[in-house]
């Protein structure tokens, strides 16, 4: 689905593989363009908009299904790109990549009543429909555990990182719960 390869174990190790195989040959055009002269900002511009465009493509689907391996692999790639002057110094770890695509995409399905997902989202929760509870990131009802692949899933992943992400800050003196 949507260029994604996921194996019969529901893991996107063969996907990972297929991008890093392209990202290599695509690094070795890279290396051709600089032996013709291209410079450095236009090298990292291709990168961005052909590597960094790839490798984010449909990330949200295939990012709870990766293994430390393949990220390690990704990883990888990004520090061989930024040694050969590839990808911009500056530019975020993949891993903070995905987290912020994430998160922006996470974020429009909840707010925008129009968005696509928006009908996958769970039901409100019934404690704040009921209660004057403090307020939080989201809403909505918690999914119950039922197997590891479940906890893979974006909406799962997203549910409870918002909700972790939300506890972990910091309290103020107040105590009333905003820092």
């Amino acid at each position: 689905m949507l260029g994604v390869t996921i194996a019969n174990d529901f893991t996107a190790t063969a996907h990972v593989t297929e991008l890093t195989t392209y990202c290599a040959q695509t690094q070795y055009a890279l290396r051709v363009l600089r032996a013709h002269r291209l410079n450095d900002d236009a090298l990292q511009s291709v990168f961005r908009s052909v590597v960094l465009a790839r490798l984010l493509y449909a990330a949200s689907a295939s990012h709870g299904l990766s293994r430390a391996s393949d990220r390690r692999r990704i990883d990888a790639l990004f520090h061989r790109a930024r040694r050969q002057g590839y990808c911009p110094p500056d530019l975020p770890a993949f891993e903070e990549l995905c987290d912020f695509a994430d998160d922006e995409l996470f974020g429009k399905a909840v707010r925008l009543s129009n968005h696509i997902l928006h009908d996958l989202l769970p039901p409100p929760s019934t404690a704040s429909q009921h209660y004057e509870l403090r307020h939080r990131t989201h809403s909505l009802q918690l999914p119950e555990y039922s197997t590891h692949l479940s906890d893979c899933t974006f909406f799962t992943r997203m549910l409870y990182k918002t909700l972790i992400s939300y506890l972990d800050r910091p309290v103020a003196k107040g105590g009333q719960g905003e820092p």
